[in-house]
C-alpha cells in the first residue's frame, strides 16, 4: 500500500509517498480502506512541527478520514467487514489503508459522498463544540469569528445562523460577500478595526469571540466583549509563516495567549477558553451540551467518545437534510499529498482539500 510520509520538519517538500506491506489490525482494532482523507491547516502545522503535541518525524499527517472496514481485529465486536466509518484520527489518515480503535470509528450512512462526509470530522464538529460546547450559545447572541471565510468560519457561519446567532466575521475584502451570504455582518479586517466596529453596537460589543489564529489578536477579541462574553480560543495558525514554523510567531503566539488567559482570570465577568480538538479527545476533556466550562478547562467527563460521536452524527443528519454544505475544493489523488499541501492557502476560502486513494 501507499502512505505519505513526513521525515523531518519542514514545508510541502518535506512530504513524500513510501509502499509497505498492508498492515494487520491489533486486538480492538478495525484495518479501514480509505476512501477521503482531509487536508487541513492543522496537517500543515503538523507537517512543519508547530503543532502542540506533535510526533517525532518520521510520522504520517493526516487529521480525518472516511473509510469502508476491511477486517476487524480481535476483539472487535460493534463493526464488520463493509461498514463505513468516520475518523479523528490526529495523525496517520495519508494512507491507501489505516488501522484504528474501532471505538474511534463513527459509522457513516453509504449513501453520503466520503469527499463531503470528511469535511464534517475535523472541520465542523470544532464549529459544532465551539459554539454548543465550549461558549454554550443561546439564541440571539452576538458571535464573532475571525477567519470567517475558511473552513473552520463557514462552518460556524453555517451552524451558527442553524442556532439563531447575530453573526460577525473579519475576512479579507475579496471573501466579504461570501461570509454576507451566510447572513453574517462581514468585517474587512484590512480597512476596518474590528474593535470599533463592535464596541459601537448596543451594549458595546459581542457575546462570543472564536479566534483561530490566535496571538496579539486574542487580546483585541478580548476588548470586543461585553459583560459575560466569551473568548474562546482554538487555533495557532500564527505560529506557521510562508508554510513553515516561525519561532517568532511561537513566542509571540504564547506571550499572548499567556497574557489574555491571565486577563481573563483577573476579570469577574468575562471569560477565556482554549479549546483543542485533540487535546480534548486524548484527554476526554470535551464537556456534555447544556454544562457550562471552567475558565480554564483541565477536567472534563469520561465520555468523550460518545459526545465526539454524538455531535458528528448530529452533522450527519443536518448534512443528509441539506442543512448544511461541506464544500468539496478539490479531490487530490493522495501521490499528490505535497501539491495539496501547496494548495492550503489558496483554497482556505473555496472549501475542503480531500486526499482521495
Amino acid at each position: 500500500m501507499k502512505r505519505v510520509v513526513v521525515d523531518h520538519f519542514g514545508g510541502p517538500e518535506v512530504l513524500r509517498v513510501v509502499e509497505e506491506p498492508v498492515p494487520r489490525p491489533g486486538p480492538g482494532e478495525v484495518r479501514v480502506r480509505v476512501l477521503a482523507a482531509g487536508v487541513s491547516f492543522t496537517d500543515a502545522l503538523l507537517r512543519a512541527g508547530t503543532y502542540l503535541g506533535v510526533p517525532e518525524p518520521p510520522f504520517t499527517p493526516g487529521y480525518e478520514l472516511v473509510g469502508v472496514v476491511e477486517e476487524p481485529g480481535p476483539g472487535c465486536s460493534r463493526l464488520r467487514k463493509g461498514d463505513r466509518v468516520a475518523a479523528l484520527t490526529v495523525w496517520g489518515a495519508y494512507a491507501e489503508h489505516v488501522c484504528l480503535l474501532e471505538a474511534d470509528a463513527v459509522e457513516v450512512p453509504d449513501d453520503l459522498d466520503p469527499a463531503e462526509v470528511v469535511g464534517l470530522v475535523l472541520t465542523y464538529v470544532t464549529a459544532y463544540q465551539l459554539l454548543h460546547r465550549m461558549a454554550q450559545v443561546k439564541g440571539g447572541e452576538r458571535v464573532l469569528v475571525h477567519g470567517a471565510a475558511g473552513r473552520v468560519g463557514t462552518a460556524v457561519l453555517e451552524l451558527g445562523a442553524l442556532a439563531g446567532l447575530r453573526l460577525y466575521g473579519t475576512a479579507s475584502a475579496r471573501d466579504t460577500a461570501a461570509v454576507e451570504r451566510h447572513g453574517a455582518v462581514a468585517i474587512d479586517y484590512r480597512d476596518e478595526d474590528f474593535v470599533t466596529r463592535l464596541r459601537a453596537l448596543p451594549g458595546g460589543g459581542v457575546d462570543v469571540v472564536l479566534d483561530g489564529l490566535g496571538g496579539a489578536l486574542s487580546l483585541r477579541s478580548f476588548r470586543a466583549l461585553i459583560p459575560g462574553g466569551r473568548l474562546v480560543v482554538f487555533g495557532h495558525y500564527a505560529m506557521l509563516e510562508h508554510g513553515r514554523g516561525s519561532w517568532r510567531g511561537w513566542a509571540e503566539w504564547y506571550g499572548a495567549t499567556a497574557a489574555v488567559a491571565l486577563w481573563g482570570l483577573l476579570s469577574p465577568r468575562r471569560r477565556v477558553l482554549a479549546y483543542r480538538i485533540q487535546k480534548l479527545r486524548d484527554r476526554r476533556q470535551v464537556l456534555p451540551v447544556g454544562r457550562r466550562p471552567p475558565a480554564c478547562p483541565v477536567g472534563g467527563g469520561p465520555r468523550y467518545r460518545e459526545w465526539f460521536q454524538q455531535d458528528l452524527r448530529t452533522l450527519l443528519e443536518l448534512l443528509r437534510r441539506g442543512a448544511i454544505h461541506p464544500v468539496v475544493a478539490e479531490r487530490v489523488p493522495l501521490s499528490d499529498a505535497r501539491r495539496a499541501h501547496d494548495l492550503l492557502a489558496e483554497s482556505a476560502s473555496k472549501g475542503k482539500l480531500v486526499l482521495v486513494p
